[in-house]
């Protein structure tokens, strides 16, 4: 029988009831130092198991309307905007823009036959400049250039990967041993180093239709003169021109119209491109840039893949005696060293995209060439739609790392042969850069081979080349200039020319022979006395 004005027991859980037990038990009546670990009651239970059933909540990106339509972000591609139009040329026929109108005169620097190699090199890469220009005594003349295919000649010649020809061997051979003992070279004694267009020029007054015309015959970059003063105001490039055209599209509804059109509509570039595997020796790449007389050589997996590029102008990264054992290395390890030079003294930490497709239209081809300040495009096969791959590589996607730099002499790896023609399938002395330029990396992982690269997925298979001056002569017609030069022709010309002076080592994997008489330099910018002892 119950009991009156007595609460009825409240339930516990099996856990509360444990304790109680426990603390009853206690002779102190405090919990003992042993605890047993807390446990949900069958209420919680029932909540969590509620909840599992529930599920979690929906993401609110899963239900975010997206805010460009697919269609929307393909023509952003095809058409990607350039910058606002400069007003001075807003309705202005491009054909009768003036050369001086482009030009900058504070952008020119200079030089003289009598500037040794190392100040002459120091001008050039601290300039940002792709050349400076050599200037008589009275420095009222221009006689010459001085370029990153001289710099290149120069270092594989004084290193022994490059000799003379039967012309010029004594003198070229007599530079180099001065050289290699640290004696003064100037850049009177390296003129004939490369062979190298004709110096041309251009008057102040020429308008942009008579420039393309000089660039259509084979021709990268003229002397901009004062016709009154004959004195160097500029130099117009046909990077700079492309640039301006590019920038002031819109301006020129004759060009603009050209940009909206495909490459394969066009029909402009060429199927016969000189490349090498990645795997090679850097030494073999800047050879071959000597040789074939280009600007720039695309990197290719064991699948002809475009995996990666090597510009002439990378060659300021070797003016550092400790960048020397770069030239053992492969092309693969050389351009990640380039990436991470750019990424810490650039801020540039994307990977640049040098390739694009025959469905790429030409506003994004030309912005590509603007943006990396190429010469030249790769033209790679279409990516598979099933591919999983990012149609644009970062430096993530690439896996570019470094490889081993210790071995003592230019190794040779096996694969597939250096320079490679790719058809397109119808179906002081020391040459010392003293900018704050990133020094050596040593290595800090294996060696990647090419093979092993996502080829495929970065680029696609090499098929073909776009030059600036393919895009240039397609402006020319487009602006009534018949008569220029097939591009194709122009390259067949200019390799036929190229290193008329200097010619490729038949033993450019050989070491030079020990017990040379070669001395040790002060200068820690010393080239030769590494390459030829090897890093120590």
């Amino acid at each position: 029988m119950a009991t009156p004005n007595r609460e009825p027991p409240t339930p516990t859980s099996p856990a509360l009831s444990s304790r109680s037990s426990m603390e009853a038990a206690s002779p102190s009546g405090k919990a003992p130092s042993l605890r047993i670990p807390s446990m949900p009651s069958a209420a919680a239970q029932h909540r969590q198991s509620f909840n599992e059933l529930r599920g979690q909540p929906p993401s609110p990106r899963s239900q975010r309307q997206l805010s460009m339509s697919s269609q929307a972000v393909q023509d952003l591609i095809d058409n990607p905007p350039s910058k606002q139009p400069d007003p001075r040329f807003v309705g202005r026929d491009w054909t009768t823009v003036q050369v001086k109108e482009l030009i900058n005169p504070d952008n020119l620097r200079f030089v003289d036959n009598d500037t040794g190699m190392e100040a002459a090199t120091k001008v050039l890469v601290e300039s940002g400049s792709s050349v400076i220009l050599i200037r008589d005594k009275d420095g009222t003349s221009i006689i010459g250039t001085f370029d990153y295919h001289d710099l290149n000649a120069y270092l594989l010649l004084v290193i022994g990967l490059a000799h003379p020809d039967d012309e010029h061997a004594e003198d070229f051979n007599e530079m180099a041993q001065r050289a290699r003992e640290g004696k003064p070279v100037h850049l009177r004694d390296i003129k004939d180093i490369s062979k190298k267009e004709p110096l041309s020029f251009l008057s102040e007054d020429a308008n942009l239709l008579q420039a393309i015309e000089t660039f259509g015959k084979g021709v990268h970059r003229a002397v901009v003169i004062n016709p009154s003063t004959k004195q160097a105001t500029g130099v117009l490039s046909q990077s700079l021109l492309i640039r301006f055209l590019w920038e002031n599209g819109r301006s020129f509804p004759v060009l603009d119209q050209l940009y909206s059109q495909h490459l394969r509509d066009l029909k402009i570039g060429s199927n016969d491109v000189i490349a090498i595997n990645g795997d090679r020796p850097l030494a073999e790449a800047l050879t071959l840039l000597l040789n074939e007389g280009v600007s720039s050589l695309p990197v290719l997996d064991h699948n002809s893949n475009v995996i990666g590029n090597i510009s002439i102008v990378d060659v300021k990264q070797l003016t550092k005696s400790s960048s020397l054992p770069l030239l053992r290395n492969t092309c693969i390890h050389f351009i990640s060293v380039i990436l991470s030079t750019r990424g810490m003294f650039e801020g540039k930490d994307s990977f640049p995209v040098f390739h694009v497709t025959p469905l790429s239209t030409l506003a994004h081809t030309v912005a590509k060439l603007v943006a990396t300040k190429s010469h030249r495009m790769w033209i790679t096969e279409p990516i598979s739609p099933s591919s999983s791959g990012p149609p644009t590589p970062s430096l993530h996607s690439a896996t570019l790392a470094p490889t081993s730099s210790h071995s003592s002499y230019i190794s040779a790896p096996t694969g597939p042969p250096a320079a490679t023609s790719v058809p397109v399938d119808t179906s002081g002395t020391a040459v010392a850069d003293t900018s704050p330029k990133t020094p050596f990396i040593m290595p800090t992982g294996p060696s990647i081979s090419a093979s092993a690269l996502p080829g495929a997925r970065i680029s696609g298979r090499l098929v073909g080349v776009i030059s600036l001056t393919d895009i240039l002569v397609l402006f020319a017609r487009a602006g009534g200039l018949g008569n220029t030069a097939d591009p194709s022709e122009l390259r067949m010309r200019r390799r036929r020319s190229s290193s008329s002076s200097v010619r490729r080592s038949v033993e450019i994997g050989s070491r030079p022979a020990q017990g040379s008489s070669l001395r040790p330099s002060a200068d820690p910018a010393r080239l030769v006395e590494d390459l030829k002892h090897g890093p120590g």
